[in-house]
């Protein structure tokens, strides 16, 4: 059970840390005026940096 709960500690780790650098990754690509570019559909889409939506909170 002891394996569980630290796998679990380290899944939430990870999942903290990838919430961190996503927002701090689109502050940043905010403040340079930077596109996003994901893939949509299969696709691959440019996203405005004055359409990124408030990443303060």
């Amino acid at each position: 059970m002891e394996v569980r709960k630290e796998l679990q500690d380290l899944e939430d780790k990870v999942i903290k840390g990838l919430e961190k650098s996503h927002k701090a990754m689109l502050q940043f690509k905010k403040q340079m005026n930077s596109p996003l570019i994901v893939s949509k559909e299969g696709k691959v889409v440019e996203i405005k940096a004055e359409s990124i939506l408030n990443t303060e909170t």
